[in-house]
Formats: C-alpha cells, structure tokens, sequence
C-alpha cells in the first residue's frame, strides 16, 4: 500500500507507527484508517515484531475525525469508516481482517487480537476517534500537557468506537460517565492518577521515549511465546467473567510453556544470574 497518512519502521523486535498528516494535526480520515490497518496486519505478519508503539506526527497526537470527513457525515446522512474507498483508492483488496477472533475484528478491538504488545505514546492533542486508538491498545503513556477529549457529545453524537466498553475499565464508571457524557477537555497531568496511563511524561517526545523504552524493556526481558500468550489470556479473560476457565486455560498454557526452548533459556539465565538471550 502507498502510505500517505501514517509511516513506520522497524529498529530490532520494535516497531513505531505514527499517524502522519501533520498539516491537520493528524485529524483521522478513511484513508488514515485503511493505511492503519494494513500496517498493523502487515506487522502481525512478522515474527520478528513483538512490540509496536502508536504515536503521531508532532505537534499532534490524533485530533479526531477531519472536519470535512464529519460534513461529509452531515451531506449524507449517516455514518461511513471510509475503508472500502480508501481501500480501493490505494489498490487493497478491500479486506482488513487480521486473523483475529470474530467480536474482535472490529474498529480498534481488533489491536486486542494482535500477536504484539501495542503501546500509545500520546504526545499531544488526542480526540474522538484518536483517543478510541490510544485506549484500545495495552499500555500507554502520554505527554502531561496533552488535551484529551472524547468529543462525541459535542458533536451530538453518543459514545463512538467502543469507548463506552474500553473507558469504565480503565478509569471506572464515574470518570468515564464525567468524560462520554460531557466531551470536556482534560490533560494527560489532570488525569495521571485516573489508571488511564502507565506513565505521564512532561513532554510529548518524552512520552514517545519512555513509550519505546519500555517496548525495547520488554523485548529483551521477556519471552516472545510469553508476551504473546498473556496478552491474549489478558483480553480474553477481560472479556469473560469464569475465573474458573481462567485458572484452567493457565495449568494447560503453563504446561505447553514449560516444554519450550524459551523456558529452558528462561530458566538457565536465572540460574546463570544474566540476561534472557530471546
């Protein structure tokens, strides 16, 4: 695909992706969304990544929808992601699926089901559908003077992307009831104690270098088999209220995991008093 909305690379086992339309503050549009998906599914389809942090262009995170994607909303009346055009502008075959289950398969529940860690470094104005990618993925840190807003009801909209699912599991009922029904502005600093952030940075390039410290931490402490089967036992388990499956699925996951050529050199850095070689 020819990126024109979003680039990346890869530097080892990390991957960065950046939200790339910096004249507009990165405001989201289908082509944004289509090149976002294809990177992602091109990226789960290599091994060698494990870890992959989401950030934006500065000065920017993600402001949300382009105003004129929004009038275009308006014109016609309802509601269009803009993948199936964006797709056929830039030649896709119009499928986005990653190969993950079904209910994930979906907007940016789909980052739930990849084979790595995503980390959002939201270095600055983060809105509406941006704020749905930073929370969708599995940790994140965030600039202290970033403004954040669901925005949904300011536009007369109600809650969008999932955020009414994602936003009382991180921040609780009543800090995601304050910030879907009101649309107001708050800060990466205002809400650094909320359980929104694994860390909240003074700056926006602070916030990309803690984001892909802690990438390049867990590539080389942890192993890969490892990071991948827990993070799909943490969003399943999110998913499913059986404490009793989630204790059956872990004996049988330890089981297999004990077998491994991973845990053998797990377990002889350990006992060697070094670092894993994963």
């Amino acid at each position: 695909m020819d990126l024109k909305a979003t680039r990346y690379k890869i530097v080892d086992h990390v991957a960065t992706v950046w939200l790339h339309r910096p004249h507009r503050h990165n405001a989201w549009t289908g082509r944004m969304h289509a090149e976002y998906r294809w990177i992602m599914g091109r990226l789960a389809d290599e091994p060698a990544v494990r870890a992959v942090v989401v950030t934006g262009t500065p000065p920017a995170f993600c402001v949300g929808a382009d105003a004129d994607a929004l009038a275009g909303h308006v014109e016609r009346g309802s509601y269009d992601d803009g993948l199936a055009a964006a797709g056929a502008e830039a030649g896709s075959t119009g499928t986005f699926g990653h190969g993950v289950p079904p209910e994930l398969d979906r907007d940016f529940a789909f980052q739930f089901g990849l084979p790595f860690v995503t980390i959002a470094a939201v270095n600055g104005a983060c809105a509406g559908v941006g704020l749905a990618v930073a929370l969708f993925c599995d940790l994140r840190f965030a600039s202290a003077t970033a403004k954040l807003t669901t925005a949904a009801p300011r536009l007369g909209l109600p809650a969008a992307y999932g955020m009414s699912w994602v936003l009382p599991r991180l921040v609780g009922a009543t800090r995601a009831a304050d910030l879907l029904l009101s649309g107001r502005v708050v800060t990466g600093a205002e809400t650094a104690d909320w359980g929104c952030w694994n860390g909240v940075l003074p700056s926006g390039e602070e916030a990309l270098a803690a984001a892909s410290a802690y990438a390049c931490h867990l590539v080389t402490s942890a192993g890969p088999e490892a990071l991948r089967v827990t993070k799909r036992q943490l969003h399943t388990d999110l998913r499913r209220h059986d404490v009793g499956a989630s204790l059956a699925d872990a004996r049988r996951l330890l089981g297999a995991a004990m077998t491994t050529a991973e845990y053998r050199e797990g377990v002889a850095a350990l006992l060697e008093g070094r670092s894993p070689r994963y």
